[in-house]
Formats: C-alpha cells, sequence, structure tokens
C-alpha cells in the first residue's frame, strides 16, 4: 500500500509538514518512515524536511514487512465481514478473546488473524482498533498497518468512529431512552473488575429500549458510547439496577443465557484512504435472538 500527494500549492514548505497535514501522519510513523528510506520525492528518497515545489510527488511505502513473532498462528474459522488492503472486519463469536495473554496465548482472535494474513501474504503487526470481551459477541475491526491504526485510533477519539451494542439487562427500565453518566475506576484489589467511583474516568452511555418483556422480565436495549471505558456498559447498568442478562462479574447466573448479553452489532467510521463513511452492521447472535424472541 502507497501514499501519494502531488504538491499544487505552496502551503507546505517541506516533506514533513506536507505528510503531516495531508495525511494527519504522526511524528513517530513519520521517523520510523525515514529510517527506513520509505518516503520518496519524485521517485527518489529523501529526508522529511526536503524543501517541496509546486508539481512534487510525495510518495510513502507502507508496505515493508514487520516483525509478528509475538503472536502465534492459530487456525480458526472467521467471519469475515469486509477486507480490503487497509482493514478486516471480523464478527467475533463469544467465548474468544481478542489478544493473547499468558494463559490464553494460541487461541484468541488476533491468532487466528496471525493464521489469516500468513496464509494470504500479509507479514504485519496484528492491530486490533477496537476491543470486546471474551464472552461479548460482534465487530472488531483489525488494521493491516500502523497508518491505517493510527488514522482510525484518531477518529475514536474525535467519536466518529461510532459503535452500537445490542444488551439483554435483567428487569424493565422506567425509561424508554436515557443515559448514564458515571466515572469506572477499577476496583480495589482487582485486576478485571471495574466499578463506578467518583475519582474514575468519565463514562456516558446512551441507551433506548427496543423491546420489554414484562414476564420474563428484561429488556432489550440498544446502547452507544461516548466513551470507550473497559466493561463501561456492564458496569453502567449493574449500577443503575440492571445488569445484563448472564453477567457473573456484575450480575448473575441466567437460565436464558450462558454469557453476557451483549453484542456489538454496528460499527461506522470514515475510510482512511477513500474518505467514504464505511458502516458496517450484523445481526444478533442465535442464543441472543433466542432470548429477545421470548
Amino acid at each position: 500500500m502507497k501514499l501519494s500527494y502531488k504538491v499544487i500549492n505552496n502551503a507546505y514548505s517541506n516533506v514533513k509538514e506536507a505528510l503531516k497535514v495531508h495525511f494527519l501522519m504522526s511524528d513517530r510513523l513519520l521517523l520510523k518512515l525515514k529510517n527506513m528510506k520509505k518516503i520518496t520525492l519524485n521517485g527518489e528518497i529523501v529526508y522529511v524536511h526536503h524543501s517541496i515545489n509546486v508539481g512534487d510527488v510525495i510518495t510513502v511505502d507502507l508496505d515493508y514487512d514487520e516483525e509478528n513473532e509475538n503472536v502465534v498462528p492459530t487456525q480458526m474459522p472467521l467471519d469475515i465481514i469486509y477486507e480490503d488492503d487497509c482493514y478486516l472486519v471480523i464478527n467475533k463469536p463469544f467465548g474468544i478473546s481478542i489478544h493473547p495473554s499468558a494463559k490464553h496465548y494460541s487461541n484468541t482472535l488476533s491468532n487466528g488473524v496471525r493464521f489469516y494474513f500468513d496464509k494470504i501474504g500479509v507479514h504485519k503487526k496484528i492491530r486490533p482498533v477496537n476491543r470486546l470481551d471474551k464472552d461479548t459477541s460482534g465487530l472488531v475491526v483489525f488494521a493491516k498497518n500502523e497508518y491505517i491504526q493510527e488514522c482510525l485510533v484518531k477518529q475514536m477519539k474525535t467519536k466518529e468512529f461510532e459503535k452500537k451494542y445490542i444488551a439483554i439487562v435483567n428487569g424493565n427500565l422506567e425509561k424508554n431512552e436515557g443515559s448514564i453518566f458515571a466515572p469506572i475506576a477499577r476496583k480495589a484489589e482487582s485486576i478485571i473488575e471495574r466499578c463506578v467511583n467518583e475519582n474514575g474516568e468519565t463514562a456516558i452511555t446512551h441507551y433506548k429500549v427496543l423491546s420489554s418483556n414484562k414476564e420474563k422480565n428484561f429488556d432489550v436495549i440498544e446502547c452507544s458510547l461516548e466513551t470507550g471505558r473497559t466493561h463501561q456498559i456492564r458496569v453502567h447498568f449493574a449500577y443503575i439496577g440492571h445488569p445484563l442478562l448472564g453477567d457473573t462479574l456484575y450480575g448473575m447466573p441466567s437460565n436464558l443465557i450462558n454469557r453476557q448479553a451483549l453484542h456489538s452489532y454496528y460499527i461506522s467510521f470514515t475510510h482512511p484512504i477513500t474518505k467514504d463513511k464505511k458502516v458496517y452492521e450484523i445481526e444478533l447472535p442465535s442464543d441472543m435472538q433466542n432470548v429477545a424472541s421470548l
């Protein structure tokens, strides 16, 4: 993958300024590309402080190989929703982690992506852009190079990268829609559990009720996040007395579903290269569909 820019005016004084402004490229990535001699001006390798003139063409080569031995390749089925030269969108099933850990170093989604990358000849680090808990299902984006990851992470910070979830909560909510404003922090003496704490980080969750089951005592809701704190939806709804169905960490087991009823069904963002708005949406998995249809 290569990025090219033809200088059309005198707005930029040198190569670095043009790449930082036109492609929003970070200083860290620019330094790496400079050291690898991956930046050219009119076909010639140049330093980033080289001056430029109208009509010059700056090219950045992102097709270099990277070491990825820290992730063990593991063959597994991948439900790939979309793929191009920039990223993969995968529908993650519940019961599988995204990142390897000391206890799960070979059976995570990243391991499956590493195996797939090896198969198609992509020698890159494994870069998941968004995160989902092990037992949360839904859409996960993997960037195919560092530049694409930078672009999408920036969109997350500016709220241009939008995520929506379907959840099933215990009990029936008083309001059909609303927002939860409650700061979240790590729970004392726990490396996993989070809690609402006035000294925590700002966390805002918006929701609306899609359907309400009075007999079985649950609501199906849609959630959107202004912030992306760990376990945010799970913590927020437990905090207001409506923990997610089946969430044994923040609530209790359920005879209707054997994991927390949470699914990332919708993501949208601006494609880093084409600048088109991209929208990806998937249905609920069968276990949540079965509950929702009761």
